[in-house]
């Protein structure tokens, strides 16, 4: 799946992406500044969380809780050094809980990413538009 956008039609982009995923987990590709806390927070939003959601740059994962889908997991390893990062926070109780979990910067550890997840990749045109290309 292709899509093309502005910052203003990241409502309905939200929407788009979650009546087509066929997994809980996305990870999140692109580089800095495109997007993809952005997108992320409507994700969120658009699942019932009622918070706000930020960016767990420095807490590495966000927990937020959804009366319609349960808990949700933002995660951003855009600091992490090595793997073991990961492990000491007990990212397999994160990852295989049945819950959401959306992934900012998974090449940081790529070994560690579950298989049933899907790839969100995020670029940006001249014009300041965005491509989404979605893969399972």
């Amino acid at each position: 799946m292709n899509i093309h956008y502005t910052l203003e039609d990241i409502p309905e982009i939200a929407k788009q992406i979650l009546q087509n995923l066929k997994h809980k987990t996305i990870l999140f590709y692109g580089e800095m500044g495109m997007g993809k806390t952005t997108l992320i927070k409507e994700l969120v939003k658009q699942l019932g969380v009622k918070e706000v959601a930020n960016s767990p740059t420095f807490s590495l994962v966000n927990e937020y809780n959804s009366e319609q889908n349960g808990t949700i997991y933002h995660f951003d390893f855009y600091r992490i050094e090595n793997e073991e990062e990961v492990y000491d926070i007990g990212f397999e109780d994160y990852f295989y809980a049945d819950a959401w979990c959306f992934i900012e910067w998974p090449s940081t550890i790529e070994n560690l990413l579950p298989l049933e997840s899907v790839k969100l990749y995020i670029s940006k045109n001249e014009d300041n538009s965005r491509n989404i290309k979605l893969e399972s």
